[in-house]
């Protein structure tokens, strides 16, 4: 099939995807086609990414010191491109886990391609959850290790797998996001803690969407369910909660070394510019302080979560929310109807989620207020009598 045509059957199956211009704002709303919206699509979970008051204390800081406004690393962390930044950055977070080590990578998709192939070989087997995200799959899928896939939060199919399996393989990695990013629901990762004790294997926890959101310190799900140091690898991400770039790993000693000189993704990449590891190192260093944003956040997510479900939609009390619609077309109108109404929404579509499960992923910032959220729920039950 030659490329139009291609991009033709996309457009008729109704999953055309196309890069749209957003300018954030302050109170959790943003600038899109001309007219000021309340971003319920964003990711800046705690609202830091257009905290003024914040953006202005790291820039006096900045200027305090010169060196930290270089724009260009211009070279590997293991050739000139690594800096004291670094360091500091990397020894911040394993004294907040109080774990062993912490290693920084470009990006969470840096991360989990780079880590997965890393510490797995052809005698291992990875189990992992059916809805991990994509970056843990292009992971498993470079790496040499067998591959399982349990239903989604089924452990007792996992047990199952690991009765019949484990003692075939040398290694065994369970691998599984915190709160997974499409559904908004939670691993029980106490549950998993116990399965990997009792199996001998390594638990992997990608908590993307969690790490500054959840937790009294903001250490994610781990934290909440007080299993930080009872799991073998925990990736985090700065681009979303912590309103920057890059992503973290925290591990031992041991694994980071072998990462260090085995992770394709750290060794063949430029390091990040040393700007935006002097933002990283800010933010890590104040990130326990915005316990007054996280207590919002929650707050925010059991309203809408708690609103939703009298509408009769399944929820998970989580700050992200599918509203699930199903239909691919269906979910684009829904979307275009409240943009008009004043709400930033975009529709998550196949290959993203499941076939036939699109949605509108809702996003919320603890930046937001109350009110807001009651006018956008009370746009619901309007759409579902919109002929579209």
């Amino acid at each position: 099939m030659i490329y139009h045509e291609q991009i033709e059957s996309i457009i008729d199956t109704g999953l055309l995807r196309e890069f749209k211009q957003v300018v954030p704002e302050e109170s959790g709303r943003c600038i899109y086609e001309g007219r000021e919206l309340l971003n319920l699509t964003s990711n800046d979970y705690l609202g830091l990414a257009t905290n003024t008051s914040l953006k202005q204390d790291f820039m006096q800081e900045v200027m305090d010191d010169p060196k930290l406004l270089g724009f260009g690393a211009s070279s590997s962390r293991l050739l000139t491109g690594n800096s004291d930044l670094y360091d500091d950055a990397e020894y911040l977070l394993k004294m907040n886990y109080s774990a062993e080590a912490a290693l920084f990578f470009n990006s969470g998709y840096h991360a989990n391609m780079g880590i997965l192939p890393s510490i797995s070989e052809k005698k291992d087997l990875i189990l992992s959850d059916k809805l991990c995200h994509a970056s843990i799959i292009d992971g498993i899928r470079l790496s040499q290790a067998d591959h399982l896939r349990y239903r989604h939060l089924d452990y007792e199919q996992l047990m199952m797998i690991l009765q019949k399996k484990r003692h075939l393989y040398q290694r065994v990695f369970i691998v599984s996001e915190s709160l997974f990013s499409m559904d908004g629901d939670t691993a029980d990762l106490a549950r998993l803690v116990t399965i990997k004790e009792r199996f001998n294997c390594y638990l992997y926890i990608d908590e993307a969407h969690a790490v500054g959101a959840i937790g009294e310190n903001g250490l994610g799900v781990c934290e909440q369910q007080n299993v930080v140091s009872k799991i073998d690898l925990i990736v985090g991400t700065l681009g979303k909660a912590y309103a920057s770039i890059g992503a973290f790993v925290i591990l031992s000693q041991t694994l980071k070394v072998l990462l260090v000189n085995k992770a394709r993704t750290l060794i063949y990449t430029t390091a990040l510019p040393p700007i935006n590891m002097a933002w990283n190192k800010f933010v890590i260093r104040q990130m326990i302080q915005f316990r007054a944003q996280r207590i919002n956040l929650s707050k925010l997510s059991h309203h809408l979560n708690e609103e939703l479900k009298k509408k009769v939609y399944k929820v998970h009390m989580s700050h992200i929310v599918p509203i699930m619609i199903g239909n691919n077309q269906s979910a684009v109108e829904l979307a275009n109807h409240l943009r008009k109404k004043g709400f930033l929404v975009f529709p998550i579509r196949p290959p993203t989620v499941p076939k036939n499960t699109a949605r509108l992923r809702i996003s919320l910032t603890a930046n937001m207020h109350l009110s807001d959220l009651n006018e956008f729920v009370n746009l619901i039950p309007e759409y579902r009598t919109y002929e579209v």
